[in-house]
């Protein structure tokens, strides 16, 4: 896939910017052809030259770039030419998502198997243990708490496990 094609994809744009944070978009969104070195990058796009390395380190980081130095000859100055490499952006946001399924059904155990309670004035949310250490009073306001019922919530995390296996073609383990 061409870096045009992947850079109009709104999830890659997000990613990107997730990646990158906003000063170092226009890096991110203007890949060059070819190797271009960190200098020529701050001039085309007109950034500062901080903005641009923050960004390219965050991209080499994630495999999304990399560079060769060359060291003059005179100066003995280091000159580092990067390239972009973003064909491993869909193997980045599949392990993204393979991370982020690993926590949504860690998070959905851990909701499924703990009876909590809240606090309605403050919206503090506590474990039964908790709950029964502080008298089942707030610990902040000293409101009573009451039974949290999170089976919407459970049945919200079990439907976005269900999309990303079924988007990962992950078959649900015995």
């Amino acid at each position: 896939m061409a870096f045009e094609d992947l850079l109009e994809d709104p999830v890659i744009q997000k990613y990107l910017h997730e990646l990158v944070g906003p000063k170092g978009m226009p890096v991110a969104a203007a890949p060059p052809d070819g190797e271009v070195t960190d200098e020529e990058l701050a001039e085309t796009l007109d950034l500062e030259l901080n903005d641009v390395r923050r960004a390219l380190f965050i991209l080499y980081e994630n495999d999304l770039a990399s560079y060769r130095r060359l060291r003059d000859e005179d100066s003995g100055w280091l000159t580092y030419l990067w390239t972009f490499e973003y064909e491993n952006i869909p193997e980045n946001l599949a392990e993204e998502m393979e991370r982020l399924l690993d926590a949504l059904e860690n998070r959905e155990e851990y909701e499924r198997n703990h009876e909590f309670y809240l606090c309605e004035v403050c919206s503090i949310r506590f474990e039964f243990g908790e709950a029964m250490d502080f008298g089942f009073e707030c610990p902040e306001c000293g409101s009573p708490l009451e039974a949290m019922d999170n089976a919407m919530l459970v049945e919200a995390m079990e439907r976005r496990i269900a999309e990303l296996r079924d988007e990962l073609n992950v078959d649900v383990e015995a």
